[in-house]
């Protein structure tokens, strides 16, 4: 094997340590937390006025709040922690391939489905989750789409909390020696008691604070990272002698033994450079699909005041997401010439972020920095929690088992299905080497392979019909599962990520179907009242 050493500046050797009794960064973490609860508190009454303020705010968010929310929501602790994880592991191509293709979702999603979303979901009987808003669209008769739809919510959901909790655990477990398994615990109970209390509003409120602190804890991350390596140069001079590690067509391979790299005089090892194909660019890039399908994000579309401030939301939430891509890329980069035998696995090389705040940074003030890892859990867990709790008590309880309950039965059922969901996501959580951005890749090629077809098509095209949405989402997601599971570990071309393969068979199937099948006539009348009111607005 072709082995290199990596080159080291003699400021760059740096062993990373924790501070058990560190009270300051502490204190900082719990401020954080309180101001959070404080906000859950101010929108309790609002919250529970009804069961769209609960879920949607009554759409009522303005342009920054629906932006940023929606961003926060959607990149989690993996964004902070995973992303720059993969960067710190393996180099720049597969962080930043990544990055690319989500960057490009999230423009196209805004612009081309956020206002024929919200204007449809009105048409469509007010539908007020993502469930519904696919029932209504095709006038079910019988709940099977919101049935298989809530289904699919709540299995995908339940994977994401777990990624959240998993980040909290690394988190405080890093930070201060304390047992993982009981911070997520911890995190877990927090987290429920949060969403209990605001609902929708006040998590979308709160989201918009923590896209605050997750950018500026990125930038200010990054600039310590970099000045301790000695600049920009002085990175790009030294990550450049790994094999693969700063190129967008090549992979640095580190050198293992039973997951954890090899050191030798201090060094870390690398062997040769495995090559980036086109196909597996085209892969990578297939994340930015996933955002068509993203309940969290969906729900941002539906609950924005108005139509006329989607645009100024879309240039806030691309702006901001290009920003945080590229500086939580950049974090991982020069955290491995600053610190480049800290962290000897790809679980441990999530916590560089960690590491170069609670290094360089006066305790309280790595505290208040560190809270942007809180700030992007918690905007992510209360989405998931709120999302898939509804899904389960409007979609299941409410439209199978108890059409005439009340909204009040309606958030109760909610609540108690919230509790059941973060018990699961804590059992899952429980491994301490669980891999953030593994746990992620999975949730988000379910969702964007089981949903994104299917709203794409129903917003665009007339002639879709029922059963080409239902064959599309049991396609969609189905096809996850079976590509993750039994192609993927088959390595040459069907060793790429679930998410293309699965959204493209999906979009297949729904043409196919809907073509083979006669559309309702109600159904198309709909259709034709949405276009109207679309183009009118």
């Amino acid at each position: 094997m072709d082995i290199k050493l990596l080159y080291r500046m003699p400021s760059a050797v740096i062993t990373a340590t924790v501070d058990q009794n560190d009270w300051a960064t502490l204190s900082a973490l719990i401020l954080y937390m309180l101001v959070i609860i404080g906000i859950g508190v101010f929108y309790r009454q609002r919250a529970n006025k009804s069961s769209e303020d609960f879920f949607i705010g009554g759409r009522t968010l303005g342009p920054w709040i629906s932006a940023l929310s929606a961003e926060a929501s959607d990149m989690s602790g993996w964004l902070l922690m995973g992303l720059p994880g993969v960067a710190y592991w393996s180099g720049l191509s597969d962080a930043a391939w990544t990055a690319i293709g989500l960057a490009i979702g999230t423009y196209l999603n805004w612009l081309i489905v956020a206002k024929r979303l919200r204007v449809y979901s009105i048409v469509a009987g007010d539908a007020i989750t993502v469930p519904d808003y696919i029932s209504q669209r095709f006038k079910e008769k019988k709940p099977l789409l919101m049935s298989f739809a809530a289904l699919f919510i709540l299995v995908f959901f339940t994977v994401y909390a777990a990624s959240c909790f998993v980040t909290i655990g690394k988190l405080f477990a890093t930070l201060f020696g304390t047992p993982y398994i009981l911070m997520v615990i911890i995190g877990a109970v927090f987290v429920v008691s949060y969403t209990f209390l605001g609902g929708f509003l006040a998590e979308s409120v709160s989201d918009f604070m923590q896209a605050i602190v997750m950018i500026i804890s990125l930038i200010v991350t990054l600039y310590l990272a970099v000045s301790h390596a000695g600049g920009v140069s002085q990175v790009v001079e030294n990550v450049k002698q790994i094999p693969g590690f700063f190129e967008f067509f090549g992979i640095a391979t580190p050198v293992v033994e039973n997951g954890v790299q090899t050191v030798q005089n201090g060094v870390p090892l690398f062997g040769a450079a495995d090559p980036y194909s086109f196909l597996v660019i085209i892969s990578t890039m297939s994340w930015g699909l996933g955002y068509f399908g993203m309940p969290q994000v969906l729900l941002r579309f539906i609950g924005i005041r108005s139509n006329e401030e989607i645009k100024q939301a879309r240039r806030i939430a691309t702006v901001w997401c290009v920003i945080a891509l590229f500086v939580a890329v950049s974090i991982g980069i020069a955290g491995r010439v600053v610190f480049p035998t800290a962290l000897a696995s790809a679980a441990q090389a999530e916590s560089i972020f960690i590491i170069v705040a609670q290094r360089f940074l006066p305790p309280f003030i790595a505290g208040i920095i560190l809270a942007g890892i809180l700030a992007a859990t918690i905007s992510s867990s209360d989405s998931y929690l709120l999302i898939a709790s509804s899904a389960v008590a409007k979609n299941f309880y409410q439209h199978v088992f108890k059409k005439d309950a009340t909204d009040k039965q309606v958030m109760q059922v909610s609540r108690i299905v919230l509790l059941l969901i973060t018990v699961v996501a804590t059992i899952i959580a429980l491994d301490e080497n669980s891999i953030i951005f593994q746990i992620v890749s999975f949730a988000w090629a379910g969702f964007g392979a089981t949903f994104g077809p299917v709203i794409l098509t129903s917003v665009l095209w007339r002639r879709v019909t029922r059963q080409g949405a239902l064959a599309g989402m049991l396609v969609g997601g189905g096809m996850v599962f079976v590509w993750k599971l039994i192609l993927r570990p088959m390595g040459g071309v069907l060793g790429i990520y679930e998410l293309g393969p699965a959204f493209l068979l999906s979009l297949i199937a729904i043409v196919v179907v809907s073509l083979l099948t006669r559309p309702d006539e109600a159904v198309l009348a709909q259709h034709d009242d949405y276009l109207k009111q679309f183009k009118a607005n």
